[in-house]
């Protein structure tokens, strides 16, 4: 991983709390989610940075779910990592309920910029679905991202993602805001690191309605998308062990949708 000298990184401030869930269960009080005080020029991407996603459809008895590979360079992916564990990741995870020993892993969450998510959000726009259940794509991310770190032992057991509001800074960069009017409908893992890089399992294992299961491997700058909430459409999935010293990094973005 390249890593980038210190001084290139803006300081961050905790702009939200929310009581935290540890992965055996409890509460941790005021756990925090942050952003840079201001925009990291690490994580200005540009809309055309020379590559050409492509879609690739899973088969999952008749649920969505599909990749996007190469959506991101490894520069950006390295970046994206190197601001994660800036912030710091922690045991517990703020927002999150899950039952003892389902989120076996460490969480951080920060709400990222516009110049981050909006060139993201560019590249791969043609790929996404123009409407879900009536609502219609909603041109940005939801800027709260979620990440995961798997360290040696580390494991998310089967379960499904609830659907979120989207969030975003306020204009003196000093609150998480809610945006009015919004859900999430898909899920995005966006994969940071993968076996080129060292890692050992991680595959992201999604289950289909007879029980079956499709695998898919983590690979750096590639993001799988899948249905949430928790209907009948919502993609029943694993986060699969990870074995040795490389840890596997992960970020959940939230894909937004407005009715009508």
């Amino acid at each position: 991983m390249v890593r980038r000298r210190a001084h290139d990184w803006p300081p961050h401030r905790t702009v939200a709390v929310m009581p935290g869930s540890l992965p055996m269960g409890g509460l941790v009080e005021d756990t925090p989610i942050h952003a840079f005080e201001t925009p990291a020029p690490a994580l200005v991407l540009a809309a055309d940075a020379g590559l050409r996603p492509t879609r690739h459809d899973i088969e999952l008895g008749g649920l969505l779910a599909f990749e996007i590979r190469g959506l991101m360079t490894a520069d950006e992916a390295d970046a994206i990592v190197e601001a994660s564990e800036r912030f710091g990741y922690r045991d517990e995870a703020p927002g999150i309920s899950t039952p003892p020993g389902m989120r076996m892993n460490k969480s951080v969450h920060w709400v990222a910029d516009t110049a981050l998510l909006g060139p993201l959000f560019e590249r791969m726009a043609h790929l996404l679905p123009s409407r879900i259940d009536g609502a219609h794509l909603f041109p940005r991310l939801s800027e709260r991202i979620n990440m995961y770190r798997y360290d040696d032992g580390d494991v998310f057991n089967r379960h499904t993602d609830g659907d979120w509001p989207g969030f975003g800074l306020s204009a003196d960069r000093r609150e998480m805001v809610q945006w009015p009017g919004l859900r999430s409908c898909l899920t995005m893992l966006l994969y940071l690191n993968g076996p080129d890089d060292g890692v050992q399992g991680g595959q992201t294992r999604l289950f289909r309605p007879d029980g079956s299961a499709h695998d898919v491997l983590p690979a750096k700058g590639n993001a799988l998308f899948f249905r949430h909430g928790f209907g009948a459409h919502s993609v029943l999935h694993v986060g699969c062990q990870v074995r040795g010293p490389v840890p596997k990094y992960v970020a959940r973005i939230n894909v937004m949708y407005a009715p009508g």
